[in-house]
């Protein structure tokens, strides 16, 4: 069985996650959507919130499995079975870092390979950090989240603002 592994932080998840996700699902005969908490990146939803708004938005893919891991992604992928860890690359300047990446976790576990997926063209300019932005403002973001989580967004965003 081909399973891979796309970690990523997932706050929250963008058409181009989802995107990756349908495209690498294809090829594999599992993919585990690995959960980071990335506290750095200071997210707005809880990482049970971004497990529940993932489960949402893959329903209907039936060998994509949602899980949460803490520590070494080559390490979770380990534990899991992978053979592969899927990235994806929005623009030439995701490549370098995204290498960098790819080569340590290659060092660290040379049984997992990754493999990169470049965005499609229309969503190639998403990202959470710009979702968030634009909800802040009371934006339109039908064009770049799922239509299940976009009422979750806006009610975080409300939840966040009497926080303060």
């Amino acid at each position: 069985m081909k399973i891979a592994l796309y970690p990523g932080t997932f706050d929250p998840v963008t058409q181009g996650h989802l995107d990756i996700i349908k495209r690498s699902s294809k090829i594999v005969d599992r993919l585990v959507i690995g959960v980071l908490p990335n506290q750095a990146k200071r997210p707005w939803f809880s990482v049970e919130e971004r497990l529940e708004l993932l489960r949402k938005c893959t329903k209907d893919i039936p060998n994509v499995v949602i899980d949460t891991f803490d520590g070494l992604t080559v390490e979770f992928g380990k534990q899991i079975g992978a053979s592969v860890i899927v990235r994806g690359l929005r623009a030439i300047t995701d490549f370098e870092y995204e290498l960098q990446i790819a080569q340590i976790n290659h060092k660290l576990n040379p049984d997992i390979d990754t493999i990169f997926f470049t965005t499609s063209v229309e969503y190639s300019y998403v990202s959470s950090s710009i979702v968030k932005e634009i909800a802040s403002y009371g934006g339109d973001i039908s064009s770049f989240v799922a239509p299940e989580i976009i009422d979750d967004i806006f009610r975080k965003h409300a939840e966040l603002q009497k926080l303060k």
